[in-house]
């Protein structure tokens, strides 16, 4: 930058007052006319009430004036650095306007899809020594084989959608899994030159994995942008996720290219390969999917929440339940966890045994054993779009037509109550009707419910929770009350 002397910068710090009238900076970013600079390392306070942010504006003397030389503001408690002089050469792989978690998410899958990339190209050759390419020869047959591998994966990809909604709730653990599923594939097609005479078979196994885990990815994907973009910016943070993959594509194929010519047809060193390699993808991807921070709300994550909440009033911050949360199948992977802060033992505790006991979506035929049980409940619940009993020791939460996630979250919460009586206030069960009753269990904790939802929802939102609604996989039952009266 010429004519710019870094040795006189000064500082300003622009703060939001929505109550008061606009000082400070004009349009273009300008101190005032009066503005006199600071040395580096002084703060001059101003107000700007154009944006809800807080701005740090670095400015340097040069011959024709004050000039500005950095925008560093935050918005919405995230941090974004704006250089003015480099406006013109924008940043083509990373956004701003996202959350915390997202730069170190983005690191890690940069690594691993380096080395699925090579993976893929170690695949492929091997694919191509079996059905004879590589040496010369291109029989006919082999394409048929191809479009039958293929379709399989289609076929494939057609099964699997109807899980969609269980992406939705667990999206980092069935990421992991599909990208197990991914290398298996990949490790099969390694192996076709050893069996070429079972190519087809080979071959649309590892199709139909590897289609499998492309849908899983997909799908689990859009569940981690919309996470990240807190400004929703949905489009923004997409198009520069595809960037940064299509830069990890291209590193990984010429690094796999340059490492399938050294291997050759050598079924061996293309396994040892393969081995190193996925070790490298896979911890990457469990490192990435470590980092994600997500504020919504499923079973698991909601329990934690309401149940530190009824135990001290606090909310737990969104890492603190993301750190706790298991990852895949129940199991604890990766570094030891930290102490929590606010968490305590007796609420993770609480949150495990509730999402055992836990029933979202009963049929009402099979826990109402009798007309006046069904009667009781329904008048307890008239105003609720759920109806929640204790049976056989299962929570049993019977969804009425027309409930909606935030009914659904609302139960968890009643749930959640209902043990907390059951554990440290000795109520004990009791049959239906006496529950139902003033000063029954089920009575008293929807009555609680009813006063603290609201509490609990505003408290969460503040600790940047998303208290819209529960994201789960309930049984698919709904009753129409007037029918069941009939």
């Amino acid at each position: 930058m010429k004519g710019l002397d870094r040795s006189k910068m000064a500082t300003l710090i622009v703060t939001v007052n929505p109550h008061s009238t606009k000082k400070g900076l004009d349009r273009a970013g300008r101190p005032p006319s009066n503005f006199c600079p600071m040395p580096m390392g002084e703060v001059q306070p101003w107000i700007d009430l154009c944006h809800p942010r807080v701005v740090f504006c670095t400015y340097a003397w040069g011959r024709e004036g004050l000039s500005l030389l950095r925008l560093l503001h935050t918005y919405n408690g995230i941090a974004e650095d704006v250089d003015r002089h480099s406006s013109r050469c924008p940043c083509l792989l990373l956004t701003l306007s996202v959350s915390s978690d997202y730069l170190q998410y983005s690191l890690w899958r940069a690594v691993q899809g380096v080395a699925s990339q090579i993976s893929g190209v170690l695949s492929t050759q091997a694919l191509l020594y079996a059905v004879g390419l590589g040496k010369g020869a291109i029989p006919t047959a082999a394409a048929v084989n191809w479009v039958l591998k293929d379709g399989l994966g289609y076929l494939s990809k057609i099964m699997l959608s109807k899980f969609g909604r269980h992406f939705d709730v667990n999206p980092k653990g069935w990421r992991l899994f599909a990208d197990l599923l991914e290398n298996t594939a990949y490790g099969l097609e390694i192996l076709t030159p050893v069996f070429p005479h079972l190519f087809v078979p080979i071959g649309a196994a590892a199709g139909a994995g590897r289609s499998a885990a492309a849908l899983i990815q997909a799908a689990t994907r859009s569940c981690f942008y919309a996470g990240f973009a807190v400004q929703r910016n949905f489009a923004e943070v997409i198009a520069k996720g595809e960037a940064q993959g299509m830069v990890s594509k291209f590193l990984g194929i010429m690094l796999g290219i340059a490492l399938a010519n050294r291997i050759g047809s050598s079924v061996s060193l293309a396994l040892i390969s393969f081995a190193g390699v996925t070790a490298v993808h896979m911890y990457c991807n469990l490192k990435s999917y470590q980092s994600i921070q997500l504020r919504t709300l499923n079973p698991y994550r909601a329990n934690l929440v309401f149940s530190e909440y009824l135990l001290s009033g606090q909310i737990p911050s969104v890492k603190e339940v993301n750190d706790e949360e298991p990852l895949f199948l129940n199991l604890s992977i990766g570094a030891p966890r930290k102490e929590s802060k606010i968490l305590s033992p007796e609420a993770k505790d609480t949150a495990e045994i509730i999402c055992r006991r836990l029933q979202l979506g009963s049929k009402l035929s099979e826990i109402i054993e009798n007309k006046e049980d069904a009667c009781a409940l329904f008048d307890l619940y008239k105003n609720e779009q759920y109806i929640l009993t204790d049976y056989k020791g299962k929570f049993c939460v019977i969804l009425k037509e027309g409930s909606s996630p935030e009914d659904m979250l609302k139960s968890l919460f009643h749930v959640n109550y209902l043990y907390w009586l059951e554990k440290y206030m000795g109520f004990k069960p009791s049959d239906v009707a006496s529950e139902c009753r003033p000063g029954g269990r089920l009575e008293v904790s929807l009555d609680y419910t009813q006063r603290e939802f609201s509490h609990v929802k505003h408290d969460g939102s503040n600790g940047g929770w998303v208290m819209d609604g529960l994201i789960a996989r309930p049984l698919p039952v709904r009753i129409r009350i007037g029918d069941a009266l009939s």
